[in-house]
């Protein structure tokens, strides 16, 4: 409301001293047209004889200059839509003016519905059985007014007439259909429709706004929901599309005023292919579309699992396998229960894990929030534990100390308790270091699953935990397959220390992200806190098994925890060190995202490609070294004439959390390509790229553009006086 009430007094204190005053008609002439700041505006009155009886429909007509808009009968965050006061012959009456579908037109933090180019509102007439002609002409007219905007906004009026002749009857022979009437026909062409008499619009509150579900008849995937009433939505907020086998749901953004839910939704729906329906959605679900069908979800728990298993071969798993490799070497002589126990147990910490990250996911977001997979890597502070656990355990690996020795000392029950726990402590060790990355699948199906309920929520991270579970757990219900690993030996001790390597360049990585999301000065606390775990460590390697010694070395370890977090909180800075601006080999440069960036360039008619990143997410910075940092791929998007944006998301962004769940995404890394045609839909991209994936895009991308300007060179009918 503030800022629609802000932008409505600059829109008149700017455009005060520029009142679009028509040009003044010749005296005693009617005026079926005048040409105002930045636009035309026309009365359309396609018969040339105005008769009893008689039905037809007017147009009120605009032609805007480049970039300039009228609005739509909801103006969105700020504006007012055209209007007509009429002045009628007796027995002659004009219904309500008709709107035909709007576009979105984002203007800073805000967004506007209405109309650039041209836009004819059709109205409908009724000349009663009663008229009665008075002389041989009969005048309609009427005072219109409007507001043209683009970065000011300028009120103006004109009174418009159109003298038409009167008759007593209808005339002998049917009129051919003028100009005039094939424009009026194209534009009532575009007026949305009802919903069909099989579908249905319910919707639901939620903590954040709405769930609308629109029954089509058909699988929509591209949908875009207009309001007809006012501060009901926060209409420049994303809309998180969901396919239903016969419609389509949609997560809706409440305005901050709005607090309590309404009685009715009054919208109106435009789908990808041009239909638009306008409904009025009461509340309720409807539960036979709840979902995307039981295929649907089948498939995307089914791309769940086969996501979790390629994680397994991601960067950042890579040393948890490890672990689990040489647990496995040492375990090939134990017996077969035993194994499967193990087995059973790191799969019971990768789903309680899951199950722990998916109900932090669903408490935030109930809460207002917008986070996604690895939100927890946004934090310094879990960057800092992170590093350190794997810092101590490295230094274990690498023989500093035996963990075991002084676990053992309290018995050999507890020391078979520890074999259990280790197993499923490695569990939740593979989940915390599995979430800085994507595997192909998973981004679909993490977003499916965030904007869904939470009972399929729950369902798609369960099959995503069992698919990360299952290369080890088929090891341990099939020993006979660990036959073809070596005989424990003298080697193993070799293999653990070696371990390390990969462990210790694990922890490399999560200081240099430490330092883009905390600073320098923070990191002084992490290095100090590497030297007090040496410490801790080498008290346990040099008295091991020793009640003193441990306990000295837990008050190291509860310090050296403490040194980061409060060198987070003390000298953290937020001097991220992004790469948005970064140039590439060809002089590609990648600007920093914002919402009204990339609208400005489609407005601009050109296409944009979003890279969503993070300095955390190694998936990312894999592609971008392997593929989008490669001179032939940076001279192909330096010479596309795309716009390069990169949205980087290593410290939290409401904005950039939003604008993925617009995508259907809750992670990174993300594709997006956006066409210059506003109409359509961004092209998504595989999670993992090549070269060939990005050639192919820019190419789609450069015909749709040829297709949109051989639209745009179709003539329009001429008519007199536009």
């Amino acid at each position: 409301m503030a800022a629609r009430f802000l932008t409505s007094v600059l829109s008149l204190l700017l455009g005060s001293a520029a009142w679009a005053a028509p040009a003044a008609p010749a005296a005693g002439i009617a005026a079926p047209s005048v040409t105002a700041t930045h636009l035309t505006v026309q009365l359309v009155v396609p018969p040339a004889q105005i008769y009893p009886g008689q039905s037809f429909t007017a147009g009120l007509y605009f032609k805007l200059d480049p970039g300039w808009h009228v609005y739509w009968t909801n103006a969105g965050d700020s504006g007012e839509a055209p209007s007509i006061k009429w002045n009628l012959p007796a027995d002659v009456t004009a219904g309500a003016m008709q709107f035909p579908v709007p576009k979105r037109l984002p203007l800073g933090p805000l967004v506007d519905f209405g109309y650039e180019g041209e836009v004819l509102f059709p109205i409908p007439v009724q000349v009663a059985s009663s008229f009665k002609p008075t002389g041989q002409n009969a005048t309609l007219g009427g005072k219109v007014t409007w507001l043209v905007c683009r970065e000011v906004c300028i009120p103006g009026h004109a009174d418009l007439a159109v003298t038409r002749t009167g008759a007593a009857t209808p005339p002998a022979t049917p009129a051919n259909v003028d100009a005039d009437a094939q424009l009026i026909q194209h534009f009532q062409s575009t007026l949305p429709k009802p919903l069909p008499s099989s579908g249905q619009a319910k919707f639901e509150s939620t903590a954040k706004g709405l769930t609308l579900a629109v029954i089509t008849g058909s699988k929509e995937t591209s949908a875009q929901f207009f309001p007809f009433d006012q501060n009901i939505l926060a209409n420049a907020a994303p809309q998180t599309l969901t396919p239903l086998k016969n419609g389509v749901q949609i997560s809706l953004v409440k305005d901050d005023n709005l607090t309590t839910a309404p009685k009715e939704l009054h919208g109106l729906l435009v789908l990808g292919d041009g239909r638009a329906y306008e409904f009025h959605a009461t509340p309720g679900t409807i539960a036979s579309t709840s979902t995307a069908g039981s295929q649907g979800l089948l498939g995307i728990i089914l791309f769940a699992f086969v996501g979790g298993a390629i994680l397994n071969l991601m960067p950042c798993v890579f040393p948890v396998l490890f672990i689990k490799g040489l647990a496995l070497v040492q375990s090939s002589s134990e017996e077969r229960g035993k194994m499967r126990r193990h087995g059973l147990v790191y799969t019971l910490g990768i789903l309680a894990s899951f199950w722990a990250v998916v109900a932090a996911l669903l408490i935030l977001r109930g809460a207002g929030h917008q986070l996604g997979w690895g939100f927890q890597f946004q934090s310094p502070a879990f960057l800092a534990l992170m590093a350190l656990l794997l810092f101590f355990l490295g230094l274990s690996l690498a023989g500093q100390f035996e963990i075991g020795l002084t676990l053992t000392s309290a018995g050999s029950g507890l020391a078979q308790k520890s074999g259990y726990a280790g197993s499923f402590f490695t569990g939740v060790l593979a989940v915390i270091v599995a979430t800085p990355c994507t595997a192909p699948f998973m981004g679909a199906a993490i977003g499916y699953a965030l904007a869904n309920s939470a009972v399929i929520t729950f369902a798609v991270f369960t099959s995503l935990a069992l698919g990360l579970a299952a290369p080890y757990l088929l090891l341990a219900f099939n020993p006979a397959w660990s036959r073809v690993l070596p005989r424990p030996g003298a080697w193993m001790e070799v293999l653990k220390q070696a371990v390390s390597i990969p462990i210790f360049g694990t922890v490399i990585w999560l200081v240099w992200v430490f330092n883009q999301t905390a600073g320098p000065s923070a990191l002084v606390g992490l290095l100090s806190a590497f030297l007090l775990l040496a410490i801790a460590g080498w008290i346990l390697g040099r008295w091991p098994a020793k009640a003193p010694a441990t306990f000295a070395a837990a008050i190291v370890l509860l310090l050296a925890i403490a040194v980061p977090v409060l060198a987070v909180e003390k000298l953290g800075t937020p001097e991220v060190a992004t790469a948005t601006t970064k140039a590439g080999a060809a002089g590609t440069q990648w600007e920093p995202f914002t919402p009204e960036l990339v609208a400005k360039y489609r407005a601009e008619g050109k296409p944009v490609f979003v890279d969503f990143t993070a300095s955390w997410c190694l998936s990312c910075q894999v592609n971008e070294r392997v593929v989008l940092d490669r001179p032939e791929v940076q001279q192909r998007l330096a010479s596309s004439g795309v716009a390069l944006i990169r949205a980087d998301w290593t410290r939290h962004d409401e904005v950039i959390a939003q604008t993925l769940a617009g995508l259907g995404r809750s992670g990174v890394p993300t594709y997006a390509f956006y066409p210059a045609d506003t109409n359509k839909q961004p092209q998504l991209l595989p999670e993992v790229l090549t070269p060939g994936i990005v050639f192919n895009a820019l190419d789609a991308v450069k015909n749709s553009g040829q297709s949109s300007g051989l639209r745009a060179q179709v003539s329009e009918p001429a008519s007199p006086g536009r």
